[in-house]
């Protein structure tokens, strides 16, 4: 039986540009999927085609087991959407704007006041909570924004790149409340560009790239095909650079890369913090002076270059400036749309 999302051959074209080639997704009940990849790869059209903001040229989708095509308005009723960009009205406070939402979805006026009141303590907007949006920052922005999608308390939410604009105290915190609610039984699609946001939030995890889903499977399962931890050494002196790759070759589980100009070397290991203590004797042993020496896990760069043999590289989706124009847009429309 598929999941509270489920998508089946998803294709999206737009001109010569292939943004969906046969996206597959089954994410079960109460449980966060990962959608990872670069900008480009196709999650935010993905997003937008399973909230009912963009129709697919072909494909199946169900959400809260809602045809998606068949039934956008009952789908939009059924889930919460923060997208990349702020949809929150400029010139109401930040209060006005979460009560707003609240009436929109037919809740009383008391209990609506009520609910924006929690969700402007909760995202530690309660000081600024009679200003006008407009005055507010880039982050608080995208804070009133998550905010807003969280006022109906939704059994499916979809998250695109949440965290973009956070400082690490307030993305931490939407960590924990996104903990909350998944505890609570909500399905969670949520898209990010950073391996450790989605180690941290998801049970799954889908990496995709130029639109087709490339890899699955948990955090722990992909680390595993990228060689998992790696040993990063600085070497003083550039003349000590060989001889730190031979012993980091005899501890290596694949090759050694090495970066002249920064004299720093890499290798894939297995062994943690015991296998580095190890590292660091012998580099003494062998006279090599370093300037820095770590145990790190992979990064998105990692699992792309395993996967795909290229890195994230950063480009703009689909139609570029035009999509954030286009999904702050769609997503207020949709908010109307859903209360009616």
């Amino acid at each position: 039986m598929p999941g509270a999302i489920y998508a089946e051959g998803l294709v999206k074209t737009f001109g010569d540009v292939r943004a969906l080639d046969g996206v597959d997704l089954d994410v079960p009940e109460g449980t966060v999927l990962g959608l990872l990849g670069p900008n480009g790869a196709g999650k935010t059209t993905t997003v937008r085609v399973l909230t009912t903001l963009l129709r697919p040229d072909s494909g199946k989708a169900v959400v809260a087991g809602i045809d998606v095509l068949k039934h956008p308005n009952e789908v939009r009723r059924a889930i919460g959407l923060s997208g990349q960009f702020a949809a929150v009205d400029e010139y109401l406070t930040g209060r006005e704007n979460l009560q707003m939402v609240g009436q929109l979805y037919q809740m009383r006026s008391k209990a609506a006041k009520a609910r924006a009141d929690e969700l402007l303590e909760r995202f530690n907007l309660a000081d600024a909570a009679d200003r006008t949006a407009k005055t507010y920052s880039g982050g608080m922005r995208r804070r009133l924004d998550l905010a807003a999608a969280l006022v109906v308390s939704p059994p499916v939410m979809f998250m695109d790149e949440p965290t973009t604009g956070l400082d690490p105290r307030n993305r931490q915190q939407l960590w924990g409340i996104i903990q909350e609610l998944v505890a609570g039984g909500t399905t969670l699609l949520l898209t990010t560009q950073y391996l450790e946001e989605a180690d941290h939030l998801a049970h799954d995890i889908c990496v995709v790239d130029h639109g087709k889903v490339i890899a699955r499977g948990t955090s722990d399962q992909l680390k595993a095909r990228t060689g998992g931890e790696r040993v990063e050494v600085v070497v003083h002196e550039r003349d000590h650079m060989a001889t730190a790759r031979e012993v980091l070759a005899g501890f290596g589980k694949g090759e050694t890369s090495v970066e002249e100009h920064t004299r720093k070397l890499t290798v894939p290991v297995s062994g943690g913090a015991k296998l580095l203590a190890e590292v660091i004797r012998e580099l003494d042993g062998r006279g090599i002076e370093i300037d820095d020496i770590g145990l790190r896990r992979p990064t998105l760069d990692d699992v792309f270059i395993s996967l795909t043999g290229h890195a994230a590289e950063r480009i703009t989706e689909e139609n570029g400036d035009g999509a954030a124009a286009a999904d702050t847009t769609g997503r207020k429309a949709a908010r109307k749309e859903a209360a009616k």
